[in-house]
């Protein structure tokens, strides 16, 4: 089992900068891909980044390529989400998911096993 909780959520202007982490627990993070996705009010979840549990790999949504990076650091066993330029159409609760390293890198929701609680992210313009 792997316990995944998000932080670094909040109010920020349009055009500010948030990190979003998501510390894991009960298993080493250096074995799962991890992905953030995000659900906007009266939308359904949609994929945000996913890095592949070698690290390398990583793959973005169009909407958040160039803008929002993610990265882990295995010995914090934490996965972070840097998010720059952020846009009102960002605004959503963001989730971090985990799935142990069947999938190298995989956008699909369905896919992954863990989730967290969720973050909220609120941009105003």
């Amino acid at each position: 089992q792997v316990q995944l909780v998000e932080s670094g959520g909040g109010l920020v202007q349009a055009g500010g900068s948030l990190r979003l982490s998501c510390a894991a627990s009960g298993r080493a993070l250096s074995s799962y891909t991890m992905g953030w996705f995000r659900q906007a009010p009266g939308k359904e979840r949609e994929f945000v980044a996913t890095q592949s549990w070698r690290g390398g790999s990583t793959r973005y949504a169009d909407s958040v390529k160039g803008r929002f990076t993610i990265s882990r650091d295995n010995f914090k066993n934490t996965v972070y989400l840097q998010m720059n330029n952020l846009k009102p159409e960002d605004t959503a609760v963001y989730y971090c998911a985990a799935v142990f390293r069947d999938y190298d890198i995989t956008t699909d929701g369905r896919q992954y096993d863990y989730w967290g609680q969720g973050t909220q992210v609120t941009v105003s313009s």
